[in-house]
């Protein structure tokens, strides 16, 4: 059996991972966390009966003490994620939360020497330097659940690292993929959040509408598969048939392809370098598919994937407030504060207005973040 914990459990990826635990005679679950959903983290704790669950809002922490029968103990807050992070005797961490708050507990779970099933960005787009040179020092390796680094590092398995000429980042272009700047104007939340492929948070799923997910990604690639900028390619293929690419040295393309169903690229981290087939999941019917396309990104209109290309040139700080300003933004728009349009303004101007810091520690991470995200808030929330 292989000890696992999932941060962030009640979340898409989160349920979706424990979706594959139960069924798979594999794995242990040892700890889980969350924000503030006590209703579904208790069904979670009677399911699996982890040793420790840390819950993040502290008076939910509280309530769900009172009703809990099991022998899990309850912690609270940032301590306590921390806590359940760095839990000795696991083998795997499951990294699910949203936004950067997932950095530091990532941080701790590479410290513990746990090896790392990461489904956050934000951890690589603002601290990717500090989290790659602590895993090659641990020796713990990064396995990446997001579908498209999956597919990547899938891809990768056909070759030497040093016979790779591109990655070739799938994007499918969300929903509204051939739209004009004009026509954004009007969107309102639900269109943004209707997606045409994917079931996803609203926070990605604001990110996939703007594409910055895929400026994300271009971020992560970086840092997960060592190639510089210039080496790393977008691609809208709105099928989302084909999660991403490789191409090698000597002109071939690998390339892999599945159905638009998350717990496929969890199970391969989960088990690498097994794979296990999960109950539910569909095979990819070949012959129905007809026919695949793909495009250049329209990266004016879209202008959030040439602003996370620009702060990845830059370096150091520029990418914590890209992703910061993204983040605070994404919130204003579901809360219908600002337009869509307003999400790539917003993220610019903050950016534009930086004093980059280009080789940052871990606080300095820290405190650009607050501080973007104070004065974001000053600005829009009077």
């Amino acid at each position: 059996m292989k000890n696992i914990v999932v941060l962030g459990s009640t979340g898409s990826i989160g349920t979706q991972t424990l979706d594959v635990v139960r069924k798979s005679k594999e794995f242990r679950v040892i700890g889980l966390t969350c924000y503030n959903n006590i209703d579904l983290i208790k069904q979670q704790i009677d399911e699996f009966k982890p040793q420790f669950v840390a819950v993040k809002d502290e008076s939910s922490a509280k309530k769900l003490k009172e009703i809990v029968d099991t022998n899990t103990v309850i912690l609270s807050g940032d301590d306590g994620i921390n806590e359940v992070a760095s839990l000795s005797n696991v083998q795997t961490v499951v990294v699910a939360i949203e936004g950067i708050a997932a950095l530091i507990p990532t941080i701790k779970a590479i410290e513990t020497g746990h090896n790392i099933a990461l489904a956050n960005k934000e951890c690589l787009v603002t601290g990717g330097h500090i989290i790659k040179k602590l895993a090659i020092e641990k020796n713990i390796n990064i396995f990446p659940v997001d579908s498209e680094h999956n597919a990547i590092y899938q891809c990768i398995q056909s070759g030497k690292k040093e016979f790779v000429n591109k990655l070739i980042i799938t994007a499918s272009g969300g929903p509204f993929r051939g739209k004009t700047l004009s026509d954004l104007k009007s969107v309102t939340v639900e269109e943004a959040l209707n997606h045409p492929n994917w079931k996803m948070g609203k926070k990605i799923t604001i990110d996939s509408a703007t594409l910055m997910n895929k400026g994300f990604e271009v971020i992560e690639a970086k840092w997960l598969f060592d190639v510089p900028l210039e080496k790393i390619e977008v691609v809208v293929h709105k099928e989302s048939i084909i999660h991403s690419m490789v191409e090698f040295i000597d002109g071939s393309i690998i390339a892999e392809m599945a159905t638009a169903d998350m717990r496929i690229p969890i199970q391969y981290a989960l088990n690498f370098p097994n794979r296990v087939y999960v109950e539910g999941v569909r095979y990819l019917d070949i012959a129905k598919i007809g026919s695949l396309s793909f495009e250049k990104p329209d990266v004016n209109t879209f202008r959030c994937l040439q602003l996370a290309y620009d702060a990845l040139e830059e370096g150091g700080t520029m990418t914590t407030v890209l992703n910061t300003a993204d983040e605070v933004a994404v919130q204003l728009f579901l809360e219908r504060v600002i337009s869509f349009n307003d999400i790539p303004y917003i993220i610019e101007k903050y950016m534009n207005n930086h004093k980059n810091i280009i080789n940052p520690e871990l606080n300095d991470i820290i405190e650009v973040d607050k501080e973007i995200r104070e004065k974001i808030k000053r600005e829009y929330m009077r």
